[in-house]
């Protein structure tokens, strides 16, 4: 499949944040100081070839909207199979693995992909990943089939959505970019929620419970093991569940729910670092800095002065 894109581009949005123990790569989505934490990648048969092997199994730690203006195909996740046809819209959540070789009728089609996170999106931006999945503007990715399609007469107005955010993403220091480019994928997020089913995915009790208590929790030197007592499980065990469940370990949902909490303090207070790192569970602000730069690939000072620079 040929692509291009805008915005970061693929080999630059990406970092590999790390390795699971069956081999499978996770990447983290690497933002640009003072750019909008969105890429787009446009796939068509005049863009050059795609540098991926055909079954390159992975994971994201964002959110990838997929949408379908021509052309057949497949791939899986979580090792469902997803067929791939004109008009559809596919989301694949933090997380989950991605694998499967497109087939030829697609890559002589033409696709989509938007690259997120949630700080791209105002209404996002402090919501803990624990409730993502009753978030109205995340519907489609809460849903049990992760995917929905889009009326025909429908289809033109979504091309010229993504033709406007790539151009916004493609001079993003012009003025009101960053506002332009919130507006727009907000935009996408409340069209492709539109396609989940009305009926709301069934609640998972004990993953409800696991998020429960992080939430309760995370701002105290919690450990995995300490939730997995109060849970009642051995910790080994519970993380198990939870990344079969999930597709996440316990102790990535608990570093996950700090994080948004950092970045919130960051972006919202001038909190010196030893403070934002008491208050959210961390042991100091060295550790604190290891980590971010771990998982953002950008030292806490610079994100946040990245964040004053963009308003």
């Amino acid at each position: 499949m040929g692509l291009s894109s805008v915005g970061d581009p693929p080999d630059a949005a990406r970092g590999l944040r790390t390795v699971r123990p069956d081999g499978t790569p996770v990447y983290r989505y690497r933002q640009r100081p003072g750019r909008p934490a969105v890429s787009v990648t446009r796939f068509d048969p005049d863009a050059a070839r795609a540098s991926l092997p055909p079954e390159h199994r992975h994971a994201h730690d964002f959110l990838v909207l997929v949408y379908v203006e021509e052309g057949t195909g497949a791939f899986t996740v979580d090792g469902v199979e997803r067929s791939l046809r004109a008009g559809e819209v596919h989301a694949v959540s933090p997380g989950q693995v991605i694998g499967g070789a497109v087939t030829a009728e697609l890559a002589r089609g033409r696709a989509w992909a938007v690259a997120f996170i949630p700080d791209a999106v105002p209404a996002l931006a402090s919501v803990s990943p624990l409730a993502w999945a009753h978030h109205p503007l995340l519907a489609l990715f809460a849903s049990g089939t992760g995917h929905g399609r889009i009326a025909e007469p429908d289809r033109a107005t979504w091309s010229a959505w993504l033709v406007d955010l790539a151009g916004e993403l493609a001079d993003p220091d012009r003025r009101g970019a960053r506002e332009a480019v919130a507006a727009l994928l907000t935009r996408l997020l409340v069209a492709a929620a539109r396609l989940a089913p009305d009926a709301a995915a069934t609640p998972d009790p004990l993953v409800e419970r696991v998020f429960t208590e992080i939430d309760a929790t995370f701002r105290e030197p919690v450990s995995a093991a300490d939730i997995a007592r109060t849970i009642g499980y051995t910790p080994g065990h519970l993380t198990t569940v939870l990344r079969r469940r999930t597709g996440r370990p316990l102790l990535e949902w608990i570093t996950e729910r700090r994080m948004i909490e950092v970045r919130r303090m960051l972006r919202e207070t001038d909190l010196p670092l030893d403070v934002v790192a008491a208050r959210t569970g961390l042991r100091d602000a060295a550790y604190l800095v290891r980590r971010f730069r771990e998982r953002y690939g950008i030292t806490p000072q610079r994100w946040r002065r990245s964040q004053r620079a963009g308003s």
